[in-house]
């Protein structure tokens, strides 16, 4: 990866429309796998997006590169196993194509488990191959192959 900074900052309650701007790209992205329509207004719905500013187990940040919005990581305190909130999740994570295959995504996602050190679930549709290797290799490399 070239000399680029990344940056990563907590979207604040008056970033929320970027961030919801950028959600819909996401959601047009994941269209693809999912078969997502469009809803009458010719917007997807993410219905969860709001409470990422009202629920203290949700963190929102948005994604820069020398600036530029990228992308975003929504993180949540929540164990699909067991219901409890003991367990960081990464709840939705988006770089824009322009920014994929730089090692921008690794270093996002590594700088994200280093700010919620513990125990993490990352899961991934079995339709999005792409993003299975990636979520493979970047965990790999962050755990050293201690992972299940």
């Amino acid at each position: 990866m070239s000399s680029v900074h990344i940056e990563i900052t907590h979207a604040t309650v008056n970033e929320r429309p970027i961030l919801r701007h950028l959600m819909e790209l996401y959601q047009y992205d994941f269209s693809e796998f999912d078969n997502a329509d469009l809803g009458p207004l010719g917007l997807f719905d993410y219905p969860y997006l709001d409470h990422y500013w009202v629920e203290p187990e949700r963190t929102p940040f948005l994604v820069r590169v020398d600036g530029n919005l990228t992308g975003f990581v929504l993180v949540a305190r929540y164990n699909y196993l067991t219901g409890q909130k003991d367990t960081w999740v990464m709840a939705e994570f988006f770089i824009m194509r322009k920014y994929r295959r730089q090692g921008i995504g690794e270093n996002v996602a590594r700088q994200v488990f280093d700010k919620f050190p513990g125990a993490w679930q990352v899961g991934q549709i079995n339709e999005n191959q792409t993003a299975i290797v990636f979520w493979r290799s970047v965990i790999n490399r962050y755990s050293q192959g201690d992972f299940q």
